[in-house]
Parts: structure tokens; C-alpha cells; sequence
């Protein structure tokens, strides 16, 4: 299994046992959306995107791997994503959420790989 939902471990000690929750999300090229939820789970990390009115609402899954740093003081975390990219990314439905997330993971790697540090 690559990398691609693991955080690189400089991120994941910048982590620690606080919530990303909130937290603003900045692709290499400006602001992409607000964090809904995280997961810290250091070998299936992700964050799940709220993008706004910039992609009409629709959520992304972003997969650790593609985090380059975590600002705590400005609630920040930075990925190595265009806008576009972010925007290009699979569709995520909250109402297919079940024990189908290894699928999700499996299924999208080939998507987010070339993203990954």
C-alpha cells in the first residue's frame, strides 16, 4: 500500500492529539474550503473538505498524504493541490459512508497519488 493516506511523519508530529476540525484548507494556489471532519488514524488519514460555493458545496476527501504543513496558530493545514485539482477530485457522497472506505481509498489512490510528498 503506498502513502497516500499516510501523513508524512514532520505532519503527523505537527498534529498531535489536536482536532483539525475547522480549520481552513489552503491549496497551493488559495483557499479551497473548511475542514467537516479528520481522522488522525496515521495509516488511513484524511480530511473531509466542506469546498463551499466554489464547487457548488460538494465535499472532498482529501487523503493525508497530500498535507505539506499544519499551521495551529491560523488553523491552516496546506495541501499539495491545485484549486483544479481539488475540484477535479471523485465526487465524495456522505450516503455511501459504511464499511465501503477501504474501497474509497482503493479506488481513488491513482487520483491522488501523484500528489502525495
Amino acid at each position: 500500500m503506498s502513502n497516500t493516506w499516510t501523513y508524512r511523519e514532520d505532519v503527523y508530529t505537527t498534529l498531535g492529539d489536536k482536532s483539525l476540525d475547522g480549520y481552513d484548507v489552503e491549496a497551493t494556489d488559495g483557499s479551497i474550503g473548511t475542514i467537516d471532519e479528520h481522522t488522525a488514524s496515521p495509516d488511513a488519514g484524511y480530511l473531509l473538505v466542506d469546498t463551499g460555493f466554489w464547487i457548488f458545496g460538494k465535499k472532498r476527501v482529501l487523503p493525508a498524504g497530500v498535507i505539506s504543513q499544519i499551521n495551529h496558530d491560523e488553523q491552516k493545514v496546506f495541501v499539495n493541490m491545485t484549486k483544479e485539482q481539488v475540484k477535479s477530485a471523485p465526487d465524495y457522497d456522505d450516503t455511501q459512508r459504511n464499511d465501503q472506505d477501504d474501497w474509497y481509498r482503493e479506488s481513488n489512490r491513482d487520483y491522488y497519488d501523484p500528489y502525495v510528498w
